[in-house]
């Protein structure tokens, strides 16, 4: 079995289409500032659109994007962001997972949850996260990790229900001797991202790795590229982060770039291999020159 996983995060699609008053109330008021000043100057969509030439030139089996589509989660915005998820394929072929900005305010949670429904549509008729998509020999599970915060806070939350359907997700899929690639936005390891920022329930997360395993743990939310590892049965899980797939070249944090990981499995044993495919300060989409991790194997199951 051979897998080509394409993975990319915080696209932050701009610029932020005029709010009127009402829409600015409360934590927008916020964040919109923070656009014009901020983040209007570091993420760009031509660097976006070259990015997803290049992905798309890959030829990925799977395409994972995981949150931070939009910035203060206008409906505006939304609907460009649906018009853009679509160029990165079908939508049997792309998973998307929210991030904390798609969850900006409360009532934007339900939205982006329906308008992005296609693109979070798993194997059962019931709606919600975990869902689970099986593709040949991959169990892509992907998980919501965005709520609403108070304003300068960005941390986010899975929760106790929907900790325990992942165990039982992992612990079915393991059975099927599949390839478990678990995907969120937020870094899901304790100390994975600054205090206001991180997974509020890491530790637990983290154990439900320890009891129930997973092949790989994929997420955005940090606009760089990481890696770490989680304790796991019979060895440790890596956990993968992503730069932002909209950053300039030069700026605060690192430019853009996705992830692209080959999954290949021969009976019991399972072979990763990650590359990552960034901007250079010309403006070109080319291979990084060093590795996150170096080709790995990994035990089965």
């Amino acid at each position: 079995m051979s897998f080509l996983l394409a993975h990319l995060s915080d696209a932050h699609i701009g610029p932020i289409p005029r709010p009127n008053l009402h829409e600015l109330l409360g934590k927008r008021v916020t964040g919109y500032v923070n656009w014009l000043y901020k983040r209007a100057g570091q993420h760009d969509m031509g660097v976006l659109g070259r990015l997803v030439e290049d992905m798309r030139a890959q030829q990925p089996d799977h395409v994972l994007m995981t949150g931070d589509i939009v910035n203060i989660g206008l409906p505006a915005e939304i609907a460009l962001a649906k018009e853009w998820l679509g160029t990165l394929g079908a939508a049997d072929s792309v998973s998307f997972t929210p991030g904390n900005h798609d969850a900006y305010v409360a009532d934007v949670t339900r939205m982006v949850h329906e308008v992005f429904a296609p693109w979070t549509t798993g194997e059962t008729a019931a709606p919600g996260f975990p869902y689970l998509r099986r593709r040949e020999g991959v169990a892509l599970i992907g998980l919501d990790s965005g709520v609403p915060t108070a304003p300068f806070v960005a941390s986010g939350r899975l929760g106790e229900g929907q900790l325990a359907a992942l165990g039982a997700l992992l612990d079915q899929t393991r059975a099927e001797g599949l390839t478990r690639v678990v995907f969120l936005h937020h870094p899901p390891n304790v100390g994975g991202a600054r205090v206001l920022r991180g997974l509020d329930d890491a530790a637990a997360f983290e154990a439900m790795i320890a009891r129930h395993g997973a092949e790989l743990i994929l997420h955005g939310h940090n606009h760089k590229p990481s890696v770490a590892h989680i304790a796991a049965p019979g060895g440790r899980a890596p956990v993968v982060g992503v730069a932002s797939a909209s950053a300039k070249p030069g700026g605060h944090y690192p430019a853009a770039a996705y992830n692209l990981y080959a999954i290949e499995r021969e009976g019991d044993a399972l072979r990763l291999t990650l590359r990552r495919r960034e901007l250079n300060e010309a403006g070109e989409v080319v291979e990084a020159s060093l590795p996150l991790i170096p080709t790995a194997a990994y035990p089965g199951k």
